[in-house]
């Protein structure tokens, strides 16, 4: 067995053992195996450890005493390390690293020793002030039975701590949060997606009632519920040091609605705050409306992917109005429909702070669109309005450009149409937005198609209409063109028949008409012609009839 000196954090140096693992095998035969192997199959894995056949406890004193490592070594509690002279960190004892896995075991039999709140503050009360936290997580991992981390090992001194999609769990949070409560290294935490439930969600606003450092939090996707909701809207009403928060997807419904409101309209601190993806409901937005009214701090408020409508969205709009901080609220994915369209219209004529509002697929009508635009023809500091996958279609949106032309004083500067077809008098009339506000960017869904050209009807088929709608024979209708019963008509006597019988032809179909009668090209049109015209156009419109039917029958069945 060799010492060496090793430099602790406060700089004293003291004596380090380093024990080969083929000692430590030797002198610890009765360690190796599992614990099923060690107690039998027919044994009580809840037995005392004075009922256990081998002697585990003559080994603890040793095992526990953390004191002699050096704590600031990432490698010296990491469970992959190989045998000495195989990779491992010179100095470093690599039996401790083995016998923390006992030791963990050890603690974990012990049912005494489960997490609990009055342990959380025994164990800052006891354990030494370590500003980067790593004993209270050593220690903490130890009492309540887990394996510490290493990516937290390896990043807890980083000011931007990502633990996104670890898997962490209640019992695995409550761990970090230990270290945290000490740790002033770290500024922005990420937590989301690690199903934390109460348990988890619980350890971190006690962790947050003691830490002054963290100032960006996010919590998404962790199924908090009402239980945790209530804890977080105390933390936030206490702490003074959060300014972002992000709780979306985490199930909160309108119960929860009411512990938020209180954070809101109580917290002086915080400029952030992410809900959606949660459940709130028409009655969350009519408890949270007057909460964003009275709030002094918030910017920026992010309510999208709820299904706040009818009277909570109209509670939510007047908060808008009356508050006098925000600069950004998203309220997009709710469906506010006509009765959210007027309330937001009055809302900007009221507020003169608010600089980007996103009401992207809220159900919006033309109708509503154009009650908007009342709005932002007199706001004059709003700079963003997202609009897009509402059924407004082109009609609302050619409203909203025309409430920007009769404000010489808009300011916005961004226009989003997502996904809504316009058409050319819109692009018209945006040429003229581009005009007065020259920076202006603005997108959609792309142009109509063109309309199809009617088919043109032929000139023969109101000739046909009117003889039929007039109950006329085919001389008589002639005999209105032949004033001097030579039974033949000139092309300026036909011409002048046409506009006296008040058939509207055009020029052009004039001359379609008179090219068709006139079969001998003579330049005149006698009642031959006239006959066999008008009975070929007849019988070629019944071929084509025929044609029509015959393709569209259902052929028969053959085998």
């Amino acid at each position: 067995m060799s010492t060496h000196p090793v430099i602790n954090p406060r700089g004293v140096a003291c004596n380090k053992k380093t024990v080969s693992r083929a000692s430590s095998r030797k002198s610890r035969p009765e360690s190796s195996g599992s614990r099923l192997e060690r107690f039998g199959p027919g044994s009580d894995h809840s037995e005392s450890d004075d009922e256990i056949p081998h002697k585990p406890r003559e080994h603890l004193p040793e095992i526990a005493d953390f004191t002699t490592v050096d704590i600031n070594d990432e490698k010296a509690f990491d469970t992959d390390l190989e045998d000495k002279g195989a990779g491992a960190a010179p100095g470093v004892s690599i039996d401790l690293v083995a016998d923390f896995q006992y030791l963990r075991t050890a603690y974990a039999i012990d049912t005494n020793l489960k997490f609990s709140d009055n342990l959380f503050a025994a164990l800052k009360t006891t354990t030494a002030y370590d500003p980067t936290g790593r004993t209270a997580y050593i220690e903490g991992c130890k009492k309540v039975g887990v394996v510490p981390a290493s990516y937290f090992l390896r990043h807890m001194n980083d000011p931007h701590l990502s633990m996104k999609h670890h898997g962490l769990g209640s019992q695995g949070m409550r761990a970090i949060a230990m270290s945290l409560v000490s740790n002033t290294s770290v500024l922005t935490l990420d937590l989301s997606d690690n199903w934390l439930g109460h348990p988890g969600g619980h350890a971190v606003c006690e962790m947050l009632r003691d830490n002054c450092f963290i100032t960006h939090l996010d919590l998404s996707d962790n199924k908090f519920g009402l239980q945790t909701a209530e804890s977080l809207s105390q933390t936030l009403q206490q702490n003074s040091t959060l300014t972002h928060v992000t709780l979306s997807g985490n199930d909160f419904d309108d119960k929860a609605a009411v512990h938020f409101s209180d954070a809101i309209m109580n917290t002086t601190k915080l400029e952030y705050l992410n809900l959606s993806h949660n459940l709130f409901g028409e009655n969350a937005g009519i408890i949270l409306g007057p909460a964003i009214a009275d709030n002094s701090s918030l910017k920026e408020l992010d309510l999208s992917w709820n299904s706040i409508r009818r009277k909570g969205a109209v509670a939510i709009a007047q908060g808008v109005k009356n508050n006098v901080y925000m600069k950004k609220i998203n309220l997009a994915w709710n469906g506010f429909g006509l009765e959210g369209s007027i309330a937001f219209g009055d809302a900007l004529k009221g507020n003169q702070v608010l600089e980007e509002l996103d009401l992207t697929n809220n159900r919006i009508t033309s109708e509503g669109a154009v009650l908007i635009g009342k709005g932002v023809s007199v706001n004059e500091t709003l700079t963003t309005i997202r609009l897009g996958r509402n059924p407004m279609q082109t009609a609302g949106c050619y409203g909203i450009c025309a409430a920007i032309l009769r404000n010489p004083n808009c300011a916005l500067k961004e226009l989003d149409f997502k996904d809504i077809l316009v058409n050319k008098d819109f692009d018209d009339i945006f040429k003229q937005v581009q005009e007065q506000v020259p920076d202006i960017k603005m997108r959609h869904g792309g142009m109509e198609p063109p309309k199809k050209p009617r088919a043109r009807i032929h000139p023969m088929v109101k000739l046909t209409n009117y003889i039929e709608k007039n109950n006329l024979r085919l001389v008589d209708f002639f005999n209105k063109f032949d004033k001097d019963g030579s039974m033949s008509v000139t092309y300026e006597e036909f011409q002048q028949g046409i506009e006296d019988t008040g058939i509207k032809l055009t020029q052009e179909e004039v001359q379609i008409l008179l090219s068709e009668l006139d079969s001998d090209g003579d330049g005149e049109i006698n009642f031959s012609e006239m006959v066999s015209g008008h009975t070929g156009f007849q019988e070629s419109q019944q071929e084509n009839i025929n044609v029509i039917l015959t393709a569209t029958q259902p052929r028969p069945v053959t085998t």
